[in-house]
């Protein structure tokens, strides 16, 4: 991002907004579900919470805080892959057993994890008791990447 207080662009295209603000840090937000939950809404119940929650999204989406958003399959979809005796074993399920299950993920800009805690304690899933969300800063890698490169670029013998 710019330096502290400039003015930078974003969203162009679609209500582009203009913001004076300190760089904003990015948090990935982790929504657990309490299994059945969800399926053992009534038609008109599920509708209403699906209704809200993309309209809070929406508004999230054009104030530049909503950067992207993924829904999960359910978790007997999922495949974990890791590194066992010398090769790759893919195990069917999640890694983790739990009583909740990820339901998907946002990634939301904020000005701190104030901001962060105060924008998702509005969503209207919170609100309904669909389940909990996990607010986790972003780890910025990018010095890391940069040293990665000129070690990569330096070591001729690969």
């Amino acid at each position: 991002m710019g330096a502290q207080g400039s003015r930078r662009l974003s969203g162009a295209g679609r209500g582009a907004r203009v913001s004076l603000t300190e760089d904003p840090m990015k948090y990935i937000c982790l929504g657990y579900l309490e299994p059945g939950k969800f399926e053992n809404m009534s038609e008109s119940e599920r509708n209403t919470v699906l209704d809200e929650c993309f309209s809070y999204n929406d508004e999230l989406r054009k104030h530049g805080h909503l950067l992207a958003e993924e829904p999960l399959q359910p978790p007997n979809t999922a495949v974990t892959v890791s590194w066992k005796n010398g090769k790759v074993a893919v195990t069917d399920g999640p890694y983790a057993e739990t009583k909740e299950q990820l339901g998907g993920i946002q990634v939301l800009e904020a000005r701190d994890l104030n901001h962060a805690i105060q924008l998702i304690s509005q969503s209207p899933g919170v609100k309904l008791k669909c389940g909990t969300i996990e607010i986790r800063p972003a780890a910025d890698i990018s010095e890391m990447i940069r040293e990665s490169e000129r070690r990569r670029r330096n070591d001729t013998s690969r």
